[in-house]
């Protein structure tokens, strides 16, 4: 079976090789014999939001017994275009904050963000990933069969011409070109360097960024994505009981 990619962070060396964050299960083979791992890495190191490619992984277990709703499986009927500037509320185990999207900044991220949205994919969805001073990771579903079809349904790079990392913006996390799906980030502080890796932002949080700030960071980059990919929230909540979710997106005016 052919290996699929999806969104993690890359470590930046400070000549700017760049290192792949996971662990070494779930690296591309050809990536990982030519980039060094992160225990090669020096300290002065710094992490950056990028996406590797993943192996195959054991079959999932069975499905809960809710219903997946029939949206979250048709990616290919996700396609309007956004609005030039919405609004959406995201709740969360936090409390709730809230993202001004512009859509000249990334018009393909933006049009990804809001079918995404209005589909009501960021429904009990975890903050899987938190690096400390860096950025919060999300987007990956609760139901192992929403991240399969999700998973193959990448959409071409937007061109870094409008917007830095500055802290408080919201962009795709991806594995290389052309490999942005659904999983996003938040960055902690200004990450600018990651401007010329190709990471567009797409919006920047305008209300409750300290609910950002206090999503719980204890599990560090511990989750697997292979994981949550394969098992979904039923892996996430029986080895990280305490990590924070997206209980519900919605777009406002």
């Amino acid at each position: 079976m052919r290996s699929s990619r999806l969104p993690l962070i890359l470590t930046v060396l400070a000549t700017f090789a760049i290192a792949p964050a996971c662990d070494k299960q779930s690296e591309e083979p050809s990536r990982a014999a030519a980039a060094p791992s992160q225990t090669e890495a020096p300290k002065a190191t710094a992490t950056v939001p990028v996406a590797t490619a993943q192996p195959t992984v054991a079959a999932a277990p069975e499905q809960s017994a809710a219903p997946v709703p029939p949206a979250l499986l048709k990616p290919a009927d996700a396609k309007e275009k956004a609005p030039a500037k919405y609004k959406v509320k995201f709740a969360t185990t936090k409390g709730d904050f809230v993202v001004e999207v512009s859509r000249d900044w990334a018009p393909l991220g933006a049009d990804r963000f809001y079918n995404l949205v209005k589909i009501g994919f960021f429904t009990d969805v975890a903050f899987f990933r938190v690096v400390e001073n860096f950025v919060v990771q999300f987007g990956l579903h609760g139901s192992p069969e929403v991240n399969t079809v999700w998973r193959q349904a990448q959409i071409k790079d937007d061109p870094q011409t409008k917007q830095s990392n500055l802290k408080g913006t919201l962009t795709f996390a991806k594995a290389g070109p052309d490999t942005r799906t659904t999983q996003l980030f938040v960055n902690f502080k200004d990450n600018d360097r990651l401007d010329k890796m190709g990471f567009p932002p797409f919006g920047k949080v305008v209300e409750g960024m300290s609910v950002i700030e206090s999503i719980n960071k204890e599990y560090g980059e511990s989750p697997n994505q292979a994981q949550i990919q394969s098992q979904g929230n039923a892996y996430l909540k029986a080895n990280f009981p305490r990590l924070d979710y997206v209980k519900s997106a919605t777009i406002v005016k």
